[in-house]
């Protein structure tokens, strides 16, 4: 049996036809047309004004702490539920991650921000930052994570690595913080292989991003740097790429919601199965198919469900283990957690690239319903 991926790239002849015109233009090192054009249509399509290609999701990250003045010792509110990168930005710029736990629709819970928010200041320790997490494409509750942040001086970044083609009411996602970071690493909704953008509706800070992601080079005939720069600039060929995945990302976020529709009808009437339901705060992706299990109900356990799809050749994750559970930040604050928790012990992330065709779908329903105790409608 073929091999069934989470979320594989799903590529077609427009790449190579713009990579061909990259490849022939001699423009293959770092910088060139296709950035330059990358970054425009892309800032237009999710209609936030400035936006800088970079080497990947974690390079944005790191830039826009830095760009937004986040130092050693300063303390940063991030998700517990999230992909290791988040935090580790938090820590290449020597600040301290204080853990924030999700709600029922798995991203940051707003209200445990709020009292963070207002505890840290009581305690003389404030919160400077805050890294809210847009998870398998929900968007975040930004009414509320925006408005804490504003009325407690800290900076709203962004994570929407996860969360193009996503909105928040009726706004793409990316403008709802002071920052936003994007991903297109190979399984994301689009890809170049990989890479990253950074955005924002503040110039001053894109452009001071694009000049420490080209090594902080002066303007100069010669060499000057009077700040620590760093290699993180995206290829023009790689740029090209992510061009012509620009073209088709509405197909792209159709088929994957199709997808999961196609997942909720078949997996409906198996006890103890309950995907992850849409966000309440506006129209997510479905980047990846989500599901939980009560062991006990379906009659064997996230694990043992995982093993038997690999023992079909059929590729399923964990979801992500909360950052507070993680070895290297064992020394960090959380704040509550639990939720978290549970979700990694009993998620699972299912195959959800936009090429899946439905016989294969069908591979991994069949896996699903077979191990677990279907009921009949």
């Amino acid at each position: 049996m073929t091999r069934i991926f989470l979320s594989p790239p799903h590529i077609g002849a427009r790449e190579l036809e713009l990579l061909t015109d990259a490849v022939r233009s001699n423009w293959i090192a770092p910088l060139g047309p296709h950035v330059d054009a990358f970054e425009r249509e892309f800032a237009s399509r999710i209609d936030v004004p400035h936006a800088l290609a970079v080497s990947s999701g974690t390079a944005a990250l790191h830039l826009a702490l830095v760009v937004a003045g986040i130092g050693p010792g300063d303390r940063v509110a991030v998700s517990t539920l999230t992909f290791a990168a988040t935090a580790f930005a938090v820590r290449y710029v020597g600040a301290i991650p204080v853990f924030i736990d999700a709600d029922t629709s798995w991203t940051m819970d707003a209200e445990l921000l709020e009292d963070e928010l207002v505890r840290s200041v009581a305690a003389g320790r404030p919160i400077r930052a805050v890294i809210s997490v847009d998870l398998y494409g929900q968007p975040c509750d930004y009414a509320r994570i925006g408005s804490a942040c504003r009325r407690h001086g800290a900076v709203l970044i962004q994570d929407a690595a996860e969360a193009l083609g996503a909105s928040y009411r009726g706004r793409p996602i990316g403008g709802q913080g002071d920052l936003a970071v994007f991903s297109f690493n190979g399984n994301k909704i689009i890809t170049t292989s990989g890479g990253g953008m950074l955005v924002s509706s503040c110039r001053e800070w894109i452009d001071h991003a694009r000049k420490l992601s080209t090594q902080a080079r002066e303007a100069a005939p010669h060499y000057e740097h009077r700040e620590i720069g760093f290699n993180y600039r995206l290829s023009n060929l790689l740029a090209a790429v992510g061009r012509a995945q620009l073209e088709v990302l509405e197909a792209r976020v159709a088929a994957r919601r199709a997808i999961n529709a196609r997942y909720r009808e078949h997996l409906a009437h198996v006890p103890g199965v309950t995907l992850l339901d849409p966000s309440p705060h506006g129209e997510w992706n479905a980047w990846l198919t989500c599901l939980t299990i009560d062991a006990t109900r379906f009659g064997a356990d996230r694990e043992k469900l995982r093993l038997a799809l690999e023992s079909e050749n059929i590729e399923a994750r964990p979801v992500w283990k909360p950052m507070h559970l993680q070895p290297v930040f064992a020394d960090c604050e959380v704040r509550a957690g639990r939720v978290s928790q549970e979700l990694f012990e009993h998620g699972l992330c299912l195959p959800s690239g936009s090429s899946l065709e439905p016989p294969d779908q069908d591979r991994v329903i069949d896996v699903i319903r077979s191990l677990g105790r279907t009921v009949r409608p």
